[in-house]
């Protein structure tokens, strides 16, 4: 099995915005036709529109988010390295809305966290979230702070009861995350090859470069941590899973797509580093791909496993 499958015949890379340092954290939102996304050390979070193919500045003084997911409601929750939180922009969906995200959860009982990553709502309306510590560790990232639980997890927050709880623990980076299409298996890369602290790593901590897999039980216990697979050349940053289960991951050279089983069925070569895509459009088939300093899509056979979870 190949990835032929997974586009559309003819299906072309198309470079459709550029002049950015460093895109991640891209959300399709569609109320609106548009891509959001960030340029982290530009501190900018921008709208790309679809219709016309324009870029507008959302805003300039964004304290360096990055990853983002639409929310079952239509609003965006985000990742912020500066505040150092979760974050809930609530009038997203809006035409017009003024852009003013309201912190969701910035503590795991009395310390601060580290700089929330990437964030994926369950269908059961709670927000799982990555906290490595690039933010805090990068000045182009965030601002300057130390690891106040001292480790790097991955936490479940449950906005009904406003508990946090860790879910995963054991990997080093713990940076892009997302369920299977049942939410029976959730998936976390680690980019620790690429430590946080570049000038000062700890060379008693792994370096690795794998996707994760856990079985989640009772829908809020991730178990039996195994690694899933190597991504390389580069490492899986931010990625994606669609309906029938397969991973789209960013990579050092394109989107790597590989079965639930691990299988790689193939690659999309890109000409500049990755860092997270995300599926949207019209009809929820094209990929856009946030690679450094410009965005790029292409047309996919392949839809997002969340369009289905979102209304189920």
């Amino acid at each position: 099995m190949t990835i032929d499958h997974l586009l559309m015949p003819g299906a072309q890379l198309e470079k459709v915005a550029e002049g950015f340092t460093w895109t991640e954290g891209p959300a399709w939102i569609p109320a609106r036709g548009v891509l959001r996304f960030s340029d982290i050390p530009g501190n900018r979070v921008l709208e790309f529109e679809e219709a016309d193919g324009t870029i507008h500045e959302v805003s300039t003084k964004a304290e360096f988010t990055n990853g983002r997911t639409m929310g079952r409601d239509g609003s965006v929750i985000e990742c912020s390295h500066g505040r150092r939180a979760v974050q809930l922009d609530r009038t997203a969906s809006q035409e017009g809305a003024e852009y003013s995200p309201e912190i969701l959860v910035d503590r795991f009982r009395e310390a601060r966290l580290n700089s929330p990553n990437d964030v994926v709502q369950k269908s059961d309306g709670t927000i799982w979230f990555t906290d490595p510590a690039y933010g805090i560790k990068r000045p182009t990232e965030g601002h300057a702070g130390e690891e106040e639980y001292g480790d790097r997890y991955v936490f479940r927050f449950d906005p009904a009861d406003g508990s946090l709880q860790p879910v995963v623990i054991d990997v080093e980076a713990p940076n892009g995350l997302a369920f299977s299409p049942d939410e029976s298996t959730l998936y976390v890369s680690d980019s620790s090859i690429d430590p946080p602290d570049r000038d000062h790593p700890n060379p008693a901590r792994p370096g690795g470069h794998s996707i994760h897999a856990y079985d989640v039980f009772e829908g809020r216990h991730a178990k039996n941590g195994r690694p899933l697979v190597e991504v390389s050349p580069g490492l899986p940053d931010g990625f994606r899973v669609d309906t029938e289960g397969n991973l789209w991951s960013s990579s050092l050279t394109g989107i790597q797509v590989f079965t639930a089983d691990g299988e790689k069925l193939g690659e999309i070569p890109v000409p500049e580093k990755v860092a997270n895509c995300c599926f949207g459009g019209s009809d929820g088939r094209t990929l856009y791909i946030c690679a450094t300093t410009s965005i790029y899509r292409i047309r996919t056979a392949a839809t997002d496993a969340r369009s289905a979870q979102l209304i189920s």
